[in-house]
């Protein structure tokens, strides 16, 4: 492929060097946008659920098994995205999913039943699935080329889109209907993925982890082996102890203010945008954190970091040490996620990404869950300890993973 020679040149320092970085940057960029907008519209809908319950009827029940479309929705395809990626590109399928994702957004307030809305939401949940696999997988290519440690970077976007959809929403919540506002985000979203998919789709992946040499001294494994399985599974555990973190801190965060240490609502209200600041932060910063300490050493330190965190929010006597406790949690998760994938991916491509991304959503959802059960059984203070457990266990086993490698092809 004409791009991979001009990377390779470009790494050796010879003649071609200025197309292949151009190159490289444009793609960094289109795929920059994409993470941010896939934030933006999922933020958008989150934000329209008390609405949009309220216009279906549903009772809340209802709507929790409605809500299960996204889940079973984004799952399923993530599972299957992979075999996508490597039959059609990552970067096709990245603005095909796009596309649906943009389209799909505007369904649910155009649903009259919990069951309508489920059903939409199952599409929904697909085209969300299948984009965090494929952008993902396509940033581990882009990773690769630069041969810089990006990929939290492209995480970063996706809080700050998150957080910028979540804010405009709730802006828009009473002068728009729900129509009106997610119709609007199906115009944005279609308007971007019109300006950055062109990129993507004349640009094929310009470095695939086998593309490139590995260092002599560190062969990796061969992909597919029953040892890549098992490291890719164990990043992927790694990914779903921090996303347990985020969702446990999402829903019960707010609640444990409350009623554990009788904050005012307004200050409860910022207990996870403090936890949402921080972690944006962090990545914002992940790409100089990790070329100073290196893959593992983030790891473990982001686990031990967020671990601490987290002890002191749910066991602190006072709203502002738990306010201070969320913060650092943020600080610590913040690019475990991303390493984890970018490991992945790197060991076992866009099928390492689904797998990790996979098991790091499924984490999301089972936070907010599992910390109820544990705090109808014992205490809310001490099921929110369970996200200091798991963090730690992320950082042991980030060191347990320390000398994975890329694959190689044979």
């Amino acid at each position: 492929m004409p791009l991979l020679n001009k990377v390779r040149t470009a790494a050796s320092g010879g003649s071609g060097g200025d197309t292949a970085t151009r190159s490289l940057s444009r793609l960094r960029s289109a795929l920059t946008l994409f993470f941010a907008l896939d934030g933006f519209l999922f933020a958008g809908w989150v934000v329209r659920i008390p609405a949009v319950k309220e216009q279906t009827g549903a009772s809340a029940g209802d709507l929790g098994l409605a809500l299960l479309g996204v889940s079973a929705g984004a799952v399923v395809t993530m599972t299957l995205t992979g075999r996508l990626c490597r039959r059609y590109g990552s970067h096709a399928v990245t603005v095909a999913t796009a596309v649906l994702l943009s389209l799909s957004v505007a369904l649910p307030p155009l649903t009259r039943s919990p069951l309508s809305l489920g059903l939409v939401l199952l599409v929904f949940g697909a085209a969300y699935g299948g984009i965090n696999v494929a952008m993902n997988s396509a940033a581990v290519d882009v990773v690769t080329a630069l041969r810089r440690p990006v990929m939290p970077s492209f995480h970063a976007a996706f809080s700050l889109g998150g957080m910028v959809g979540a804010g405009l929403g709730g802006l828009l919540a009473g002068s728009l209907s729900p129509t009106t506002h997610l119709l609007g985000l199906t115009l944005v979203g279609l308007a971007l993925t019109g300006v950055a998919g062109p990129v993507l789709l004349r640009h094929p992946s310009p470095a695939p982890p086998e593309a490139l040499p590995a260092p002599a001294a560190a062969p990796g494994a061969r992909p597919g082996t029953p040892a890549s399985r098992r490291t890719v599974l164990v990043f992927g555990v790694i990914a779903l102890c921090t996303a347990y973190g985020e969702g446990a801190l999402a829903d019960w965060g707010a609640l444990h203010l409350t009623q554990d240490l009788h904050a005012h609502p307004g200050v409860a209200a910022a207990g996870y945008s403090v936890f949402a600041l921080t972690m944006t932060a962090g990545r914002l910063s992940g790409t100089a954190l990790l070329e100073r300490l290196g893959q593992t050493r983030t790891l473990v330190t982001g686990g031990a970091t967020a671990a601490a965190g987290m002890l002191l929010g749910a066991l602190a006597p006072t709203v502002w040490a738990a306010l201070l406790g969320f913060a650092v949690t943020g600080l610590g998760l913040a690019n475990i996620f991303p390493v984890a994938v970018a490991r992945a991916g790197a060991i076992a491509g866009p099928g390492g990404v689904a797998t990790a991304s996979t098991l790091g959503y499924g984490g999301m959802l089972l936070g907010p869950p599992s910390i109820g059960f544990l705090a109808d059984w014992f205490s809310l203070p001490t099921a929110l300890t369970t996200v200091a457990v798991l963090a730690a266990g992320a950082a042991a086993m980030g060191y347990w993973a320390r000398d994975a490698k890329p694959a190689r092809t044979v």
